[in-house]
C-alpha cells in the first residue's frame, strides 16, 4: 500500500505558473509516478507520467513543452512544474502510482494507488 497525497493546487491567471506536489509513503525503484486530470467535460487523461528507476519521463501533448515533472526520492516526492497554464487546463489534478513493466502503463489506467486530487483553476 502507498500512500499519495496532492497539494498545490489553486487559482492563477491564464500565462501563470503553478507547482503540484505529490507526497508518497515510499518510493520503489520499480514504480511509476505520474499526474492525470479530469478537465471539465472531458474523460480524464494522463499530463505525466516518471520511472523512478532512471528518471525518465513521458509527457502528453497538453503538456510537453510547458509542464515539467520531477521526483526527489529522499523526499519521496513528485512535482509537476507547470508554466503557460491556459483555462482549458483547469481541472481536478491527481497523482498515481503504477508499477513499471517493460515500460510505464498509462498512470490514469494503470495506476495501483492514488491520491484525492488537488483543483488547478485557469481564469483568464
Amino acid at each position: 500500500q502507498v500512500t499519495v497525497v496532492e497539494s498545490g493546487g489553486g487559482a492563477v491567471q491564464d500565462g501563470g505558473s503553478l507547482t503540484l506536489s505529490c507526497v508518497l509513503s515510499r518510493v520503489y525503484s520499480g514504480y511509476c509516478l505520474g499526474w492525470f486530470r479530469q478537465v471539465l467535460g472531458k474523460e480524464r487523461e494522463d499530463v505525466a507520467v516518471i520511472y523512478a528507476g532512471d528518471g525518465s519521463t513521458i509527457y502528453a501533448d497538453s503538456a510537453k513543452g510547458r509542464f515539467t515533472l520531477s521526483i526527489d526520492n529522499a523526499k519521496k516526492t513528485v512535482l509537476l512544474q507547470m508554466n503557460s497554464l491556459k483555462p482549458e487546463d483547469t481541472g481536478m489534478y491527481y497523482c498515481g502510482v503504477a508499477l513499471y513493466n517493460h515500460g510505464c502503463p498509462a498512470i490514469e489506467s494503470g495506476r495501483r494507488w492514488s491520491g484525492q486530487g488537488t483543483q488547478v483553476t485557469v481564469f483568464s
